[in-house]
């Protein structure tokens, strides 16, 4: 019997009218993740189905398919096209020898005469009869049969449903443009707005020789995990150095942080326009730093004129941001000891309720339009492929 791979969606199901527009996003972009492989994706009333693939690539294809944003679960089944006995076979080669099961039947085929209870019972005799040491246990079962009969009259069974990462098709909400830094924060926020359905871009703020070149690849290593789950990212890395500089030399200390925040978030408006993205994305969290506060936002946002910024760890303490990026697999490569820009000439006390006049002030002693422009006619341009 084949093996196919069953992929169902969750939040897809509230969209209504616009529903098909976002499955094909999503299938879609099953399709490009699978795109090595030699295997065949088809929709189906509900569920999508990965078919004609080696068996033995099973579990890399799992792998894969489970970070797609959009779905909800999959299941390795087995297909039986829609014959009691030939169901029930399977069943039973499937089932546990001792202990107990249930089977539990999805009747999305109408036409079938019998409820999911009167199958799941027929189906249950024929376990019975190829196994008398099983028990039936409908509460509390060591093993779960599913049986679930399509619209095709065709059956799958099988035993696992394992958890995907849910959320909405990358690219259904449109592009953003993400602040990556090397930290633990960033790639944490870029992850939770590609859940969202968001396409993403990336810029880098990079201060060489200030910091190492290492710096620079940590980051594009950071690009390369996420790219597992948002697929490929363009990254824009800009040169940060003078600006740093002229801020450190002509500005109080205590504003350099606010200052060198403003000018980048400028850059980041300019590039995101610049490249289609209808928004700024970074990983700030109230009250984490300095820079942090609601004053510093309110200060850091009035330079950034015709998009809105997303900060979707805005409600989040550290310990979640943590968790989320361990489990995303970025937390092992933020914490390697290589520093990013934001910690070159770091003031000893930063303003943390920066009064937006006295920050303008400041920033008047700066050319802030030439050393934009020179930062911007300098960036390295670096597409991070899906690995």
């Amino acid at each position: 019997m084949e093996k196919v791979i069953l992929l169902r969606y969750g939040e897809i199901y509230l969209k209504g009218r616009n529903r098909s527009y976002f499955e094909r996003c999503l299938i879609d972009n099953v399709k490009e993740v699978l795109n090595a492989y030699n295997c065949n994706v088809s929709k189906m009333p509900g569920r999508f189905l990965i078919e004609g693939f080696d068996p033995d690539l099973t579990e890399e294809l799992v792998d894969k398919v489970r970070k797609v944003f959009g779905l909800h679960s999959l299941s390795v089944a087995t297909v039986v096209p829609y014959d009691l006995a030939e169901i029930g076979r399977i069943c039973a080669q499937v089932a546990p020898n001792t202990g107990s099961f249930r089977i539990t039947v999805n009747r999305a085929d109408k036409s079938v005469g019998l409820t999911s209870i009167q199958i799941a019972a027929e189906l249950g005799g024929y376990v019975l009869d190829a196994h008398p040491a099983l028990k039936v246990d409908l509460h509390h079962p060591d093993k779960e049969i599913r049986v679930d009969l399509r619209e095709n009259h065709t059956a799958y069974v099988f035993m696992d449903v394992i958890a995907a990462v849910g959320g909405m098709p990358v690219g259904c909400s449109g592009r953003g443009m993400a602040l990556l830094s090397g930290g633990i924060d960033s790639p944490v926020a870029c992850y939770r707005m590609a859940k969202r359905g968001m396409k993403l871009c990336a810029v880098h703020f990079h201060s060489y020789p200030y910091t190492s070149l290492m710096a620079k690849e940590k980051t594009l290593d950071l690009a390369r995990i996420l790219t597992d789950y948002c697929g490929d990212i363009d990254v824009f890395v800009v040169p940060f150095t003078e600006v740093q500089i002229a801020i450190h030399e002509n500005c109080p200390a205590e504003y350099m942080i606010t200052i060198m925040r403003r000018i980048m978030m400028r850059i980041a408006e300019r590039l995101a326009l610049k490249h289609k993205c209808g928004s700024i994305i970074t990983g700030e969290s109230l009250a984490q730093v300095a820079s942090q506060t609601q004053e510093s936002i309110l200060v850091t946002n009035s330079v950034v004129e015709r998009l809105p910024v997303f900060r979707p760890l805005i409600g989040m303490d550290k310990e979640e941001i943590i968790v989320t990026a361990r489990e995303i697999g970025t937390f092992d490569t933020s914490i390697l000891p290589y520093e990013d820009c934001c910690t070159v000439f770091l003031p000893k006390n930063p303003v943390i309720r920066p009064e937006l006049s006295l920050i303008e002030a400041a920033e008047a002693k700066l050319d802030v339009e030439a050393l934009i422009q020179n930062a911007m006619d300098n960036i390295e341009y670096v597409k991070v492929e899906r690995r």
